[in-house]
């Protein structure tokens, strides 16, 4: 495997990290040397390192506790017992702290707009009394149907200053996946807004939030964001964001401590072939793994300045937002990332001065298909670090980087999910970046790669397993109360193991490479092949624009069919010599077994809101399994996609 060095270190006691290991060096007196010494100090002795985040991030909490964590098997396990803590309360005083102010923009209007931290409390202190005087209290569940503007952060803060419960969805959700959402914690306000824009256009919501409103049955009170001019929505119950920031004055702020292990918010899963899943995370757990993954992992200063391209609807938002926690100023970016051309977001960028670009996979090597030379095109000179994440990135994208966007960036390649609002595996400012791997595992995720016989593994593809409790792991799921969606969706091949769903090796660097979902895996002929290798290479082939496989057992396992799905570029067609092209590539690349049995054009290839391809969805609709319990339509961002293999099926049926 190629581990050719990309980026190395500098300006090593400058980090986080270091000033991190120093200090338990000095409490605990130890002799920690490297990242290696501190990731096993901290997964052997778990309680002790996340008990000794409170005293280096000097959380304030009410209370006491007699254990870090109590003595139960995964996914019972509890936190700090006895305290109370508040994630916006440490927002604020960071924020507050370091004066640090917060950048919207759109993709119409790359003009900053700069939100002062004292301006940005005084409208989160307007919120929340109108919140309280709606009797809004802790546990209730307020919703957002927003975009990426300072809005949804505000009423997040809002929220969550009253021990409130906190769930968004971004509008590019269809009515029935967000009511799907919400109405399983039945909130008590909601948030909307009229509309808003993508790729130049507006797109107007208000017969989503109507019906919505009319079917959410616990809803109680209505804030209408009216971000769209003269697309005015009536409704009883409905107030406008501007007439409460008219109506009340701006007071102190204080903030309502809950109880370590109750809610702070809940996330989803996608949803493809059902209802989604309704996770919910901890106060106390998030604020520490956010705290420790974005100083540490990410390497977050004061003042510097935090982008992840994201919508609401994913939680790569929820952890835009954390970057608050480390007194460093969220960059907010509502539309299309390729708006007006794919350069939009690199241009956004040096406008601004980011420090930290967050990104996809995806986006990543759109722009290297594109050809796009950003270091010739921009001055980044802020720039520090490119994180990526959504989908493995494959080796081509780490050169790429290097290579067409800046010679000298910490690449942070980083995987995690929506399951612990985090990244299990990322950065480290301490360690050099290899082509192709991502850096390590984050300190305190004990992450092992096991065999089907629960048997770790080195250097070789396995399954992805967590083997010790972490406080952002779900405190449960909505309406799950004997935890048994929560036990099959993680721990039903080993009790007590979480098995997250990915392929991964662990690299003599100890690194990792991802290499795709475990569920959507290609058993060929015995031997398991990821999805992202298929991916990789094809993705060397200029005329292919995307690509998607699967792989069919068919005639109760007997026999095997893999069709390769793929769609071209512009002014390209799929004839015998590209085909020969593809197979070609994918044999010397990997193996005669990585060839495909067919390989099929389609217009389109389907993927989920938060843009993940739908591999296990089109391999059940493949095997004749009804559409209806093979994928959630509301959760698929381009259902007309699913046209093309809705009827390909009837040619699998014939084999």
């Amino acid at each position: 495997m190629d581990n050719r060095l990309l980026w190395t270190p500098h300006k090593e006691g400058d980090s986080n990290l270091e000033h991190f290991k120093a200090w338990l060096n000095v409490k605990f007196n130890l002799h920690l040397s490297d990242y290696q010494s501190i990731h096993e100090w901290s997964v052997r002795n778990y309680p002790t390192f996340w008990a000794s985040l409170l005293d280096y991030f000097s959380i304030q909490y009410d209370g006491s506790f007699d254990a870090v964590c109590t003595d139960v098997p995964m996914p019972k396990v509890r936190w700090f017992e006895g305290t109370k803590v508040s994630y916006s309360e440490h927002i604020y005083t960071q924020n507050t702290r370091y004066d640090s102010p917060v950048y919207s923009i759109t993709e119409t209007n790359q003009d900053p707009k700069i939100i002062t931290s004292k301006s940005l409390w005084a409208q989160v202190s307007k919120m929340r009394q109108h919140m309280a005087t709606n009797g809004i209290v802790a546990g209730d569940r307020v919703v957002a149907y927003l975009p990426n503007v300072p809005e949804a952060l505000i009423g997040f803060l809002a929220a969550n200053s009253l021990g409130a419960v906190w769930s968004s969805c971004s509008p590019d959700f269809g009515t029935q996946s967000v009511i799907e959402r919400f109405e399983q914690i039945k909130p008590k306000m909601l948030i909307a807004c009229n509309g808003y824009t993508y790729n130049g256009k507006i797109i107007d919501k208000r017969p989503q939030v109507a019906e919505i409103i009319d079917r959410l049955t616990h809803l109680e009170n209505v804030v209408l964001l009216e971000y769209i001019e003269n697309l005015p929505l009536e409704s009883q119950n409905m107030v406008t964001w501007h007439s409460i920031q008219e109506k009340y004055a701006a007071k102190p702020l204080n903030f309502v401590r809950v109880p370590f292990n109750d809610p702070i918010w809940v996330l989803y899963s996608s949803g493809t072939t059902g209802i989604p899943k309704a996770i919910v995370h901890g106060m106390g757990g998030i604020l520490l793994e956010h705290l420790k993954y974005l100083t540490f992992q990410n390497d977050v200063k004061p003042g510097q300045k935090f982008f992840w391209y994201s919508t609401t609807g994913w939680m790569m938002w929820n952890f835009l937002v954390g970057s608050m926690l480390t007194g460093a100023s969220p960059v907010l970016y509502e539309g299309s990332p390729t708006y007006p051309n794919i350069s939009a977001l690199w241009s956004l960028s040096e406008k601004i001065g980011i420090h930290h670009f967050g990104t996809s996979a995806p986006f990543i090597m759109a722009c290297q298909k594109q050809g796009l030379d950003v270091k010739s095109q921009f001055e980044l000179g802020s720039l520090i670090s490119i994180g990526s994440t959504g989908s493995p990135l494959p080796p081509e994208g780490f050169d790429y980087i290097y290579e067409k966007i800046k010679t000298d960036v910490w690449l942070t390649s980083m995987s995690g999910g929506t399951d612990v609002c985090t990244a299990f595996v990322g950065g480290c400012p301490t360690k050099p970046v290899f082509q192709g791997e991502i850096q390590c595992a984050a300190l305190g995720v004990s992450l092992e790669s096991w065999d089907e016989n629960g048997h770790p593994l080195h250097n070789e593809i396995g399954e992805m397993v967590i083997t010790k409790p972490m406080p952002s792991m779900p405190i449960y799921f909505w309406n799950d109360p004997s935890f048994e969606k929560y036990e099959s969706s993680y721990f039903e091949d080993w009790p007590g193991i979480w098995r997250h769903g990915d392929w991964i090796r662990i690299t003599p660097n100890n690194g990792m490479v991802i290499y795709g979902r475990s569920d959507a895996t290609l058993n060929r002929h015995g031997i398991r092949i990821g999805t992202s290798e298929i991916y990789r290479a094809v993705d060397t082939i200029d005329a292919i624009q995307d690509s998607l496989i699967v792989n069919l057992e068919l005639d109760n396992g007997n026999t095997h069919y893999m069709p390769l799905f793929v769609v071209l570029k512009h002014g390209h067609t799929l004839t015998e010599e590209l085909k020969s092209s593809i197979n070609l590539c994918l044999k010397s690349t990997y193996s005669p077994r990585h060839v495909p049995d067919e390989i099929i054009q389609v217009s389109d290839i389907p993927y989920t809101i938060s843009g993940k391809k739908l591999e296990a969805p089109i391999k059940k609709i493949l095997l004749g399994k009804p559409l209806e319990k093979s994928v959630n339509l509301g959760s698929v961002r381009n259902p007309q996609s699913l046209d093309f293999f809705i009827s390909f099926q009837q040619k699998i049926a014939n084999l």
